[in-house]
């Protein structure tokens, strides 16, 4: 039995099945008019080629086995009784095949001529559902020929002298393969407010299917792909559509082939429009996230609730399924930075809503506290830099002087000149009251008042030695604010609150108010870049921010050593490309960290496709083996389960993305005692 009660055969560890992922496919045959034969030799074609291809599902088009354009023809004798034929040469090839199938052809149960979709797995219809809207608009003429599901006085029917469940009422799910649940409507059912698919949404199903035909025309391919999308993220589901290709009839219409796979709301796979040749698209679906998202989402149980009666009305077909053995990679887009958008376009349009949250938030509390002054520590990094800059433009948004923003440079033992450097022209170039304060004094006063071994001339560089720097520039900084009425600007990122990577009490962790705490270091870059390029900047400001960008992530708070190589955070703790993507995988949806791993090698391992290549500098556009992301992963849960107590204690900050912050009082509550033992074991484990 699986952790939720199911009864699995497991599949090859390197296998999308053993993480919680479902291969799922959708297929475009050719088609030949009011031709069952023809269309059911088609339909075994490509259901091998998905079967090959490890699938759970399989969808195929609207009437596909008979054709959807035939008109008239779809009454003959000749063409239902030979679409029968199909279906049952189509269920006989299913026989000893994993996947469950989704074919369209035309019925008649009872009275009346349905729509239908037969649903088949391993040799056995499960059962057959009619569609429930019939478009009778333009080019459309289904009630003509059709019957509505809603006009159906049975539900259950006889077909190839089975009887199987009938309706659009059905999910079917599957017992092997972890919350795999199906539900099945065709074409316009999906174009309708309240689609059967929501219902089913509602009762459990996570992938959704929709077999239909669809022709082509002007912008309708751009609204296919918008409302599979929305439905998808509306039912916090997946969803598989495709429409007819090449073969249907052009008399008056044009079809597209259009076959498209969506989850929660993205796009995972589209086939190639206007091909005469055959498609089969498959994708992997993670059910893992649909079932996190759900637990998540109280407004969608909420509806569960609101419509229990419902929900409770739909029936459960079960089907008994083996997760296809295949090592295969994962047949989907894992991103190596899940917080910094690939596309430059969609980089530049994040990096635009960043700062001006971050502005806003800023600009709002200077207003509602009445202070109109900022002080703020700048060592010539990454952290300080983004947060000085949002402090200029919130000056300059609410008409103030942009010598309100205090901002100070305050070397220490270990400070380069190089930095402190940079912090200089910084501050100067962009018109902010500049100064230097020289902290060592005060820190010697300090270690000699705890008789340090430094104060008696050891070089001895320990965590005391480091966090006294640290906690004597911050205690400038709010005495610096006492004294001249002012608000402490906080700098430290949401990757260093994660990994602990900040001394409890002193600027990185305590401020007044934080605009980058719910920041990753990895966008913070990027976010610098932009602010480069929109903003009216001096050469001579543009030129230390590109290097401040390019340099290495460094508190320099230990001299260099002997070789002259500087204190380098990365070295120490890990990359912070790895840990922004633990961060995002375990604190946005809640992976099991053998999960976490599994995804970040198919980001970062040598199975990476190149769409990465421009958002880092090439000093950072590494590949990391299993062991080393493992390595790193178990550092990673060890310092953020032992940290929280430093988050409990976060000042206020804007929430700027939905990846989520560690604020106590937003995305994250967790309490400060617990350890890392059991994620760790499960790593370890797998």
């Amino acid at each position: 039995m699986n952790r939720y009660g199911f009864l699995v055969t497991t599949s090859q560890p390197d296998s999308p099945y053993s993480h919680g992922f479902a291969t799922i496919a959708v297929a475009v045959p050719s088609h030949r008019l009011a031709d069952p034969a023809f269309g059911a030799e088609r339909t075994i074609a490509l259901l091998q080629q998905a079967t090959e291809q490890g699938a759970a599902v399989v969808v195929f088009p609207e009437l596909g086995l008979s054709s959807y354009s035939i008109d008239d023809l779809v009454q003959q004798d000749a063409v239902l009784e030979a679409s029968l034929r199909a279906l049952e040469s189509v269920i006989v090839a299913t026989r000893s095949t994993v996947p469950l199938v989704a074919v369209g052809l035309p019925l008649v149960l009872g009275s009346a001529l349905y729509n239908c979709a037969a649903v088949i797995h391993d040799g056995e219809l499960l059962g057959v559902v009619p569609k429930s809207y019939l478009p009778n608009y333009r080019e459309f003429y289904e009630e003509r020929y059709f019957a509505s599901a809603r006009d159906a006085p049975f539900d259950t029917v006889r077909v190839l002298d089975r009887d199987v469940p009938f309706g659009n009422d059905l999910i079917f799910e599957a017992r092997g393969i972890p919350g795999l649940a199906v539900h099945v409507e065709i074409c316009e059912d999906l174009w309708v407010p309240i689609p059967p698919s929501t219902w089913a949404a509602l009762a459990g199903a996570t992938v959704l299917l929709n077999l239909s035909a669809s022709n082509i025309t002007t912008g309708k391919a751009d609204y296919r792909r918008a409302l599979s999308s929305a439905h998808s993220a509306r039912c916090v589901a997946a969803h598989a559509y495709v429409s007819a290709g090449h073969g249907e009839s052009t008399t008056d219409l044009a079809w597209d082939g259009d076959a498209l796979i969506t989850e929660n709301g993205s796009l995972l796979a589209r086939a190639e429009r206007f091909t005469e040749t055959e498609q089969v698209i498959v994708a992997d679906i993670d059910l893992d996230r649909i079932r996190q998202e759900r637990l998540r989402t109280n407004s969608f149980n909420d509806s569960v609730g609101d419509y229990a009666e419902k929900a409770r009305s739909l029936r459960r077909i079960e089907f008994h399924v083996t997760a296809p053995q295949q090592d295969t990679d994962l047949r989907r887009n894992v991103e190596r930075f899940p917080y910094v958008p690939v596309d430059a376009a969609d980089r530049d349009a994040r990096c635009r809503e960043v700062v001006n949250i971050q502005v806003q938030a800023l600009s709002t509390r200077l207003s509602t506290s009445g202070i109109n002054r900022l002080v703020i520590g700048v060592s010539g990094g990454l952290d300080s830099t983004l947060a000085l800059l949002v402090a200029v433009e919130t000056m300059d948004r609410l008409g103030l002087p942009r010598t309100n923003v205090l901002a100070y440079t305050m070397p220490g033992f270990a400070t380069g000149s190089a930095t402190k450097d940079r912090a200089h022209i910084l501050m100067k170039s962009l018109g902010v009251t500049a100064e230097e304060i020289d902290i060592r004094p005060s820190c010697l006063q300090m270690l000699e008042d705890l008789d340090h071994p430094y104060a008696r001339g050891e070089k001895v560089y320990d965590i005391t030695f480091e966090n006294v720097q640290a906690g004597e520039r911050t205690s400038h900084l709010f005495r610096l604010a006492n004294m001249h009425g002012a608000l402490v600007l906080g700098t430290g990122d949401l990757s260093e609150l994660a990994l602990g990577w900040c001394t409890y009490g002193v600027g990185d962790q305590m401020s007044h108010y934080n605009v980058n705490a719910s920041v990753p270091k990895t966008l913070i870059r990027h976010l610098i870049r932009w602010m480069v390029s929109a903003q009216n900047y001096s050469s001579v400001t543009s030129e230390v921010l590109a290097e401040i960008v390019d340099d290495v992530v460094s508190p320099e708070l230990i001299p260099a050593g002997d070789d002259g190589v500087m204190q380098d955070t990365e070295a120490s703790i890990g990359p912070y490309e790895l840990h922004d993507f633990f961060l995002y995988y375990l604190t946005r949806f809640g992976y099991r960290p053998s999960k976490v791993a599994y995804l970040a090698h198919h980001a970062w391992g040598d199975r990476t496709r190149g769409a990465w290549s421009d958002l880092m500098p090439a000093e950072h556009r590494h590949q990391y083996d299993l062991d080393t992301i493992k390595k790193w992963l178990r550092v990673f849960l060890d310092r953020f389960m032992r940290s929280q107590f430093k988050r409990t204690a976060m000042p206020n900050a804007p929430k700027v993305g939905s990846g989520g912050s560690l604020s106590p009082r937003g995305d994250w509550r967790s309490p400060s005692d617990a350890k890392a033992t059991t994620w760790l074991d499960e790593l370890d484990s797998n």
